[in-house]
């Protein structure tokens, strides 16, 4: 029997493919980014989870799994919308029924953090809270609005501020076209005015894709035009030479990307550029992803 009872869709971060996901909540708490599928289906209705099934599933992992589970990555769609309280009970079930795991995560909605006090993420961050992924998509305020987004550069940025001084490790996620033929231009400088004024530990990149299709996201922003490749190109190159980065490991290696970028800031920034200028330049040599290797 399965200790952990599991609602599909189930999402997670790539980098946590050898996690154990502990669903603390159901769906997502916003669900209302009109480019975002994940959490649409019906059986994803946001809900937290009673605090009796989450410890007991974690008792039960315990018992079945004993050390052998390393990461565990708190789901689904922002786990940090819970109460202080309720996530240190979880993180302290954790420590106690899976002495090995090294490393909590969880994604972070900037929105569920207005109500949490610097004190508040210091005290999830030393009962074992180690990292959240927070999906900016953009800095560009117009454009936020646009894709219903409900939040603004000074919210993301504030947000991301007490993560950082809360000692939590930050990833954050630009969507690369979200301000289509109209706004790639604003869109790029303040993603890249946001990271620069946050520094976040990790930064990623993936290309907004409608797999189920644009009516949903074309209602509220009817106008948009998305980018072909060559904009999408041009889109990064502004993105990546507007950063100003002291620290942070860059990642646009997501099916979604045509060009797999990787590398450290600011130590690869120009190597990087020189990527994104070769494939705008001369798109046919470039190392680009197939189109079906994309999986969109």
């Amino acid at each position: 029997m399965m200790p952990i009872r599991y609602v599909e869709p189930v999402f997670r971060p790539p980098s946590e493919a050898e996690s154990l996901i502990l669903p603390v909540t159901d769906g997502c708490s916003w669900n209302q980014c009109t480019f975002c599928e994940m959490y649409t289906a019906p059986q994803k209705r946001f809900r937290a989870r009673e605090e009796e099934e989450v410890l007991e599933s974690i008792r039960r992992v315990g018992e079945q799994y004993g050390d052998r589970v390393r990461r565990v990555f708190l789901a689904d769609g922002d786990a940090l919308v819970l109460p202080t309280r309720r996530l240190l009970a979880y993180l302290e079930a954790i420590r106690s029924h899976l002495p090995a795991v090294r490393r909590i995560s969880s994604y972070c909605l900037p929105r569920n953090l207005r109500k949490k006090s610097v004190e508040e993420i210091k005290a999830l961050k030393e009962a074992g809270l180690s990292m959240a992924y927070v999906g900016a998509e953009s800095g560009d305020d117009l454009v936020l609005e646009k894709v219903n987004k409900g939040e603004t550069f000074d919210s993301t940025r504030e947000a991301l501020e007490k993560l950082g001084e809360a000692g939590i490790t930050r990833s954050v996620m630009i969507l690369n076209g979200l301000g289509g033929s109209a706004h790639w231009q604003q869109h790029a400088e303040n993603s890249a005015r946001l990271a620069n004024a946050t520094q976040p530990e990790y930064l990623a990149t993936l290309v907004v894709s409608f797999p189920m299709g644009e009516e949903r996201f074309r209602a509220d922003y009817p106008e948009w035009e998305p980018l072909d490749q060559t904009g999408l190109f041009r889109e990064m190159e502004r993105f990546l030479s507007h950063l100003q980065l002291k620290r942070t490991v860059f990642r646009s290696d997501h099916a979604s990307n045509w060009l797999v970028l990787k590398g450290n800031l600011p130590t690869d920034q120009d190597k990087l550029l020189a990527q994104v200028r070769a494939a705008l330049a001369d798109p046919a040599h470039a190392p680009l992803r197939p189109a079906w290797a994309r999986g969109l």
